[in-house]
C-alpha cells in the first residue's frame, strides 16, 4: 500500500473527534423521512456505509426548524425525531464509525406548503428564483431579530444532534440554502454589515459557525459545507470561496468541505454530470415537471470526470491553512492517492458509495481499484420515490422499510 493510501486509512482527528480513517460518506438526501419521520430505511442506509468501511457517514439535510426544511418530507431535529435518529447512530457506531448530522436551513429554497411567514426568509428580499418551482416567487430580507433567531436555531439544531447520538455536525453553507444565500452575491444585496463584499456576506455563516462551536464543539465535531464556486450568473466565484474559507477558518471550523453548484441553478456542477430526466418523481408537481423542461434547455454539455472539482479545489487548499476535505469524483484508488497527494485531509464521496457500500473495503482489500458507478444520477431522481435514494443499477426498491419509523422495536432492520 503506498504512502498516500496508508495515510488515507489511518486513524485522525476532526477536532475533538478520532475517527478510524479519512473517509467521509457525504450528504446525500437519502428521501428517508416520509413525514419528517426517519424510517428503517434511513438506518440501513448508514449502517451498511458503516460497515462499508467509512471512517464517518452523514445524515443529511436536518433541518434546524419548521420552516427550514426543504420539503415536508425531511427530518427536523427536536425531540420528536430524536428516538429515530438515535436508532441511526446506535446502528453507526455498532459498526465502529462515527456519526454526523449535516445541519441546514432552506431559506428561500423550500418546497412546502406552510411557512410562519407570508414568504421565506433570505440575505435579501425580492424575487425568489427556486420559488419559480414552488409558488413562492418572493423572499424577504432577514431581520436583525431574525439573524438573532436563526443562529440560534442552528445551536439548538446542534444541541439536538449531540443528544440524538450523532458525534459531528456538518453545517450546510451551499447549493442555495439559506446560509449560502448569504454567501452569494446574486442573492445577497444587503447593505448592512451582512452584504457587500464577500468578506461581509461570509459574516452572518462565520457567526452561526462560531456559535455552534461555541454550543457544542468541545464534544463534537463541526465542520461546514461551501460551494467553492455557483457556476451561475452573478454567482459566487473561487475568489469568493477563498474568502468563505480563509474566514469559516478563523471562526474554528474543524474542517471545510468542498462542493460545488447551486440546487436549481446549476445543479449539474454538485455532480459533474448531466441531470436526468424526472426529478420530482410520480409526485412532482407541475411546477416541478416544467422546472424539468426548463433543466433540460439550460443544462450545458457535460461529461463526467474524475475529480472533477479538483482545479478549483488546488486554490482553495493553497489559500488556506484550516482541514479541508476533497469531494467531486472520487471513484478510484488513483484518486484517492492524488486527493491526499494534494494535501487534503479527509475524502468525502458519495454516489460510488451508493453504488456499492463497501467499496473502501474493496479498495484497500486490492479486489477493486475502481467504482462501478456510472454517474447517471437516477439515484438524485430517486430520492422522491417511495423506497427513497438507492442505486438504480445495484439494489431494489423497499417501500417497507420507507415506511417503518426507525425506532420501532418490533421490526429489525435487515
Amino acid at each position: 500500500m503506498s504512502n498516500e493510501l496508508e495515510r488515507a486509512y489511518a486513524p485522525w482527528k476532526l477536532g475533538p473527534l478520532t475517527l478510524r480513517n479519512r473517509f467521509i460518506k457525504s450528504a446525500t438526501n437519502e428521501g428517508n423521512a416520509p413525514g419528517g419521520t426517519p424510517t428503517q430505511a434511513l438506518v440501513r442506509h448508514h449502517r451498511s456505509m458503516a460497515a462499508g468501511g467509512v471512517g464517518m457517514t452523514t445524515v443529511a439535510y436536518c433541518a434546524v426548524s419548521a420552516d427550514g426544511r426543504t420539503f415536508e418530507d425531511q427530518v427536523m431535529l427536536g425531540p420528536a425525531s430524536r428516538p429515530h435518529l438515535r436508532a441511526v447512530t446506535d446502528a453507526v457506531h455498532a459498526e465502529g464509525a462515527a456519526a454526523c448530522a449535516q445541519v441546514t436551513h432552506g431559506g428561500a429554497f423550500n418546497f412546502l406548503s406552510k411557512l410562519s411567514t407570508s414568504s421565506p426568509v433570505s440575505a435579501s428580499g425580492g424575487l425568489n428564483p427556486p420559488g419559480f418551482l414552488s409558488g413562492r416567487v418572493f423572499r424577504h430580507a432577514a431581520s436583525a431579530s431574525e439573524l438573532r433567531s436563526l443562529r440560534e436555531q442552528f445551536v439548538q439544531g446542534a444541541r439536538e444532534a449531540r443528544a440524538a447520538g450523532f458525534d459531528a455536525v456538518e453545517i450546510h453553507m451551499g447549493h442555495g440554502y439559506l446560509l449560502s444565500q448569504f454567501l452569494s452575491p446574486a442573492y445577497n444585496r444587503r447593505r448592512d454589515e451582512y452584504g457587500g463584499s464577500a468578506q461581509r456576506r461570509a459574516r452572518f455563516p462565520s457567526e452561526v459557525l462560531a456559535a455552534v462551536l461555541d454550543a457544542v464543539g468541545a464534544h463534537m465535531g463541526v465542520s461546514c459545507k461551501i460551494s467553492i464556486f455557483e457556476g451561475m450568473r452573478g454567482g459566487a466565484t473561487v475568489d469568493d470561496a477563498i474568502v468563505t474559507a480563509q474566514t469559516m477558518a478563523s471562526a474554528g471550523a474543524h474542517l471545510i468541505v468542498n462542493s460545488a453548484g447551486m440546487n436549481v441553478e446549476s445543479p449539474w456542477h454538485i455532480f459533474g454530470s448531466a441531470m436526468p430526466e424526472g426529478i420530482g418523481g410520480e409526485n412532482a408537481s407541475a411546477m416541478m415537471r416544467f422546472g424539468n423542461r426548463m433543466l433540460k434547455w439550460q443544462q450545458p454539455p457535460i461529461e463526467f470526470q474524475p475529480l472533477y472539482l479538483l482545479q478549483a479545489a488546488r486554490r482553495i487548499r493553497a489559500q488556506v491553512r484550516a482541514p479541508l476535505a476533497y469531494l467531486g469524483g472520487v471513484t478510484s484508488v488513483d484518486d484517492i492517492r492524488s486527493a491526499i497527494a494534494e494535501g487534503f485531509d479527509a475524502i468525502v464521496v458519495g454516489r460510488a458509495l451508493i453504488h456499492r457500500p463497501d467499496l473502501l473495503l474493496a479498495f484497500r482489500s486490492g479486489e477493486l481499484s475502481r467504482s462501478g458507478c456510472d454517474h447517471c444520477n437516477r439515484c438524485v431522481a430517486l430520492m422522491y420515490s417511495a423506497g427513497g435514494t438507492r442505486c438504480a443499477l445495484t439494489s431494489r426498491e423497499d417501500i417497507a422499510a420507507n415506511r417503518t419509523p426507525a425506532a420501532t422495536a418490533d421490526q429489525p432492520v435487515g
